[in-house]
């Protein structure tokens, strides 16, 4: 399938999809949003894909946010669509997909660039990257699920001082709070992320797909629950009697 604003590059049990929108800074419009749903579909049906990666074309932005102009004249219903379309479409998908979704932030992640990065399970970000959640300087709130999900990774207190002042929060202050995972030169940052992609695609899928789903719960009172019913059902799956087995017998396991 041939796609307009995305780029998708499968190697070594991993995918790479890139926003391929440079002359906006690869800001997110309504096709783009189709786009990446639309690929993600393909890759969570594809066996040989395990991780995939995220990121945007160049060295300037991962995503510099939604693309205004499609959205100025909107009234409140069609604003509420939109946000709850875009939740349903792929904000919510990327974060509930049963294999695991790294973000590659190569630059400017602001506004619904921050909340797409937030939605995948891991961040990893270039030395040059800022990251923020400028909505309120529109007279807006962050839509695609920004106030919702940075609370969790960073603390309300922070979370509100970002939101609330607009404020761009540079590569090393984002590892710092806990909004990315590691920090790395921009022409490290792929094969980085990379690296780490390929030390996942090694393990139990079947086991991260049950831990992707419990840990999205644990901030409810099904997470306790809903581990002890995974780490069961895990019992009786052939990922864990090859491991089991490979660990008994000296030997790399074979997933």
């Amino acid at each position: 399938m041939t796609y307009e604003n995305i780029l998708l590059k499968k190697e070594e049990k991993i995918a790479v999809i890139t926003i391929n929108r440079p002359e906006s800074l690869n800001a997110l419009n309504a096709l783009t949003i189709k786009e990446i749903s639309s690929v993600l579909d393909e890759l969570q049906s594809d066996d040989e894909v395990r991780v995939i990666i995220l990121t945007g074309s160049g060295e300037k932005s991962f995503v510099a946010g939604a693309d205004i102009k499609e959205f100025s004249n909107f009234n409140q219903e069609k604003a509420e669509e939109l946000a709850r379309n875009g939740q349903n479409i792929l904000f919510d998908k990327i974060e509930n997909l049963s294999k695991p979704v790294i973000a590659a932030v190569n630059g400017f992640a602001l506004g619904g660039g921050l909340e797409l990065a937030m939605s995948c399970h891991i961040r990893y970000a270039s030395e040059n990257a800022k990251l923020g959640l400028p909505e309120v300087t529109l007279g807006l709130i962050p839509g695609y699920g920004g106030t919702q999900r940075l609370p969790k990774l960073v603390g309300k207190g922070i979370a509100n001082e970002m939101i609330f002042s607009a404020k761009m929060v540079p590569a090393q202050k984002a590892k710092e709070i806990g909004l990315v995972n590691e920090v790395f030169p921009i022409e490290e940052l792929l094969s980085k992320t990379q690296e780490l992609a390929k030390i996942i695609a090694h393990n139990s899928p079947m086991a991260i797909s049950k831990a992707i789903k419990a840990t999205n719960l644990s901030d409810t009172d099904k997470g306790f629950e809903t581990e002890i019913k995974f780490f069961g059902e895990l019992f009786d799956m052939k990922d864990k009697q090859e491991g089991v087995s490979a660990f008994l017998e000296k030997r790399k396991p074979n997933f």
